[in-house]
């Protein structure tokens, strides 16, 4: 589904492998734009969706874009680290789907939270605006050797203490105050090579950092798994390595789990196309027993 620019990612895939005729109460656990959702919703007449973000401007966008069906949503602001709680709250305590699509929505990308290159509007990188913890903190007070450590650990990037050390020297003429400022900085440290910025790593670390997106994930399966009944199903959209390691590793080795998928899947030629953000996405399903 396409809403206003936002393209859910690998959706025919998701519908198929999760959505069946028999599957009543389900569970977006990062709602986001409601591009799933909203397929789910007209695919599955006899489906109550529970769509949860940590993000208010999400929830507010899912609730605009699911109105036809309010009588079949119920949206909740959280973390999916605390899924059961959250779940608790409304009553609920089995459930017969989940997914965690783990990317960032392009609204997010040009919602002035510096997670775009391009912002100029500030350094924030909060999906939860309620947090404490900002990218500004990270670029402008952490040691040399702790921002090293975070790019490389969740960045994956082996240009850590290179690109760490111009970011300190940087901040010490002035503070790091926007997107772009870090971008450019880190670009100086780091050559393009083919069409990915030098800073793609640099920001993806720094997000992860700022959300706690691993501690996340990981307690947001284990939540999910405990909350599947028997024949139901959890899939997870990953975007990159670090995540997708966790996700193949956490499912093969839950003997209550039955891997659907050896081997992920991937967005076809047609997809990456009409969609280029899509290119790294993987999708991994199991099923409860």
């Amino acid at each position: 589904m396409n809403d206003q620019g936002h393209i859910a990612v690998l959706s025919n895939e998701v519908f198929e492998n999760l959505i069946s005729t028999g599957c009543r109460t389900f569970v977006d656990a990062t709602v986001g734009a409601a591009g799933h959702a909203l397929g789910m919703l007209v695919r599955n007449r006899n489906l109550h969706l529970i769509g949860i973000d940590r993000d208010q401007e999400a929830l507010d966008r899912a609730g605009q874009t699911l109105k036809e069906y309010s009588g079949r949503v119920t949206l909740l602001r959280g973390n999916f680290r605390n899924l059961k709680e959250i779940l608790q709250g409304i009553g609920i305590s089995s459930i017969d789907g989940i997914l965690f699509d783990l990317g960032i929505s392009s609204y997010q990308l040009a919602d002035s939270r510096g997670f775009s290159f391009n912002d100029d509007e500030g350094l924030d990188m909060r999906m939860d605006t309620r947090e404490a913890l900002t990218a500004y903190e990270i670029v402008n007070s952490y040691r040399q050797e702790d921002i090293a450590r975070i790019l490389y650990e969740y960045g994956e990037e082996h240009r850590s203490r290179k690109i760490a050390k111009v970011i300190f020297d940087s901040r010490k003429k002035e503070k790091i105050r926007t997107a772009r400022q870090l971008a450019s900085i880190v670009a100086s440290a780091k050559k393009r090579t083919g069409r990915i910025h030098p800073a793609t790593k640099t920001f993806q670390a720094l997000r992860i950092a700022v959300n706690d997106e691993l501690g996340s994930l990981a307690q947001g399966m284990d939540a999910a798994v405990g909350l599947l009944a028997a024949g139901g199903r959890i899939g997870i959209i990953t975007f990159h390595s670090l995540e997708d390691r966790m996700v193949k590793e956490r499912f093969r080795n839950d003997r209550t789990l039955n891997v659907l998928t050896r081997k992920a899947i991937k967005p076809g030629r047609e997809e990456v196309l009409s969609n280029p953000r899509s290119r790294s996405a993987k999708l991994r399903v199991a099923e409860k027993n």
